[in-house]
């Protein structure tokens, strides 16, 4: 692969900060992240943000066929023009913004494999769309500022579990791939960067309008995270009034005076069943 800046350099275009755009310039990590992934040739890949090939070279030689989704139009004619040195056939580059893909028409068939090296202002918004869109994807390995890393895979009770931190960990099981130095990347960070493996669960228990429900009581609990849960909760986006949410925190078993960042993803599941059933009484 042709090293970024003299890509950049040579088409006098630049790193757009306002994309978040820090391009994988270390073959050998770029490798690495996919060795740790076990790909085969049974398997398509969606890429977000290909850049400018760094992940995609190495994943085309491993993968059956791989989708790269690219924002920003300007790197799309190099980006052909690598795969087309590399003599890289099965690689499909589409700009578009990934947050309006149709994953269920990529994917076709088949399960997807996810890469991508997420800019830090959208990654929380792919994740949760990610998510979303499970049901078409086996498992995502994605690059992450380490901030956000450590807030994601957070266990409870701390100030790093967070509304996202719930939301994954009941959609996926999470794991470590990778730490990468900031020397990776053209132009260099000021932050290091971390690799997670997201294995995605299907939603064994809980409906799809249910599961929408759990989002809505995650996302309601964390909005004022330094109130108990009585009050964070009530009014809002649920509607709920106060005795309700403590009728609903009281039949999950859970001390209305708790704060969001004290409950599990099993109690949050309780929470949610505990006010669907009482919605469901009342109509």
């Amino acid at each position: 692969m042709t090293h970024p800046g003299q890509l950049l350099k040579r088409e006098k275009l630049y790193a757009g900060k306002e994309m978040g755009q820090n391009f994988l310039s270390n073959p050998g990590t770029a490798q690495m992240i996919v060795d740790r992934a076990g790909i085969s040739k049974a398997s398509t890949v969606l890429e977000i943000g290909p850049g400018l090939g760094a992940l995609t070279i190495p994943l085309a030689r491993r993968a059956g066929r791989v989708i790269a989704v690219e924002l920003d139009r300007r790197l799309v004619p190099l980006l052909n023009e690598e795969l087309e040195q590399e003599e890289i056939s099965n690689v499909r580059v589409i700009n578009q913004n990934i947050m309006k893909t149709d994953f269920k028409e990529i994917a076709g068939d088949d399960r997807l494999v996810v890469f991508g090296n997420l800019p830090y202002n959208i990654s929380s918004q792919i994740l949760f769309r990610l998510v979303k869109e499970r049901a078409v994807i086996e498992a995502a390995f994605l690059m992450f500022q380490k901030e956000l890393a450590t807030r994601i895979i957070a266990s409870p009770g701390g100030r790093d579990y967070s509304r996202l931190s719930a939301v994954v960990q009941y959609a996926a099981e999470v794991g470590f791939v990778a730490d990468i130095n900031p020397s990776s990347f053209f132009p260099k960070p000021e932050v290091h960067s971390t690799v997670l493996r997201f294995d995605f669960l299907a939603a064994a228990d809980m409906s799809p309008p249910m599961e929408d429900l759990l989002f809505d009581v995650i996302k309601s609990a964390f909005s004022k995270r330094r109130k108990s849960l009585k009050n964070s909760m009530a009014g809002g986006e649920l509607g709920l009034e106060k005795p309700i949410v403590i009728e609903a925190l009281t039949r999950a078993a859970i001390v209305p005076e708790r704060r969001a960042e004290t409950l599990s993803v099993a109690e949050f599941k309780a929470l949610a069943k505990a006010v669907w059933q009482i919605r469901h009484e009342t109509e």
